[in-house]
């Protein structure tokens, strides 16, 4: 399902082998959460998208682990950046902005964390509709 969806979206979305439910649960291990249900169910399909331009429109389930890993840690960002800890990255625009599902309260939408401003903004409904957004959309769609 969720192949065919971003290729709806856009034909030149790169697609990696399906992860497997020993690595998942690795994964949910390691970050001691765990993963929404819509994202995993996308990494068991393939493991992470990348656009045409290179951007990691969902990443790799290894990447996903490691910059959340870093993005929670208290000595990676002290005073620069509000807390991570309710959000769980999954993709960026290439160009530092990272996309995020809302662990904290738990809820399907997507949100949008600004590099610059550190600012979090609402980007799409859930992950069928962030994939629309993202991959037909134009630059900054989510502004």
């Amino acid at each position: 399902m969720w192949k065919e969806v971003a290729a709806g979206a856009m034909s030149e979305v790169e697609f990696r082998a399906p992860v497997g439910a020993a690595a998942l649960a690795e994964a949910e291990r390691r970050l001691d959460r765990s993963l929404p249900s819509q994202l995993t169910e996308l990494l068991m399909e393939t493991n992470g998208m990348v656009d045409e331009w290179g951007s990691g429109v969902v990443w790799a389930l290894d990447r996903i682990v490691e910059q959340n890993l870093l993005f929670w840690s208290p000595d990676s960002f002290p005073g620069l950046y509000m807390p991570f800890d309710p959000l769980l990255f999954f993709g960026d625009n290439g160009a530092g902005d990272q996309f995020a599902f809302v662990l904290t309260p738990e809820r399907p939408d997507i949100f949008v964390w600004d590099h610059e401003s550190d600012s979090r903004l609402w980007a799409a409904r859930e992950l069928e509709d962030y994939l629309h957004r993202y991959l037909a959309g134009d630059g900054d769609w989510w502004r």
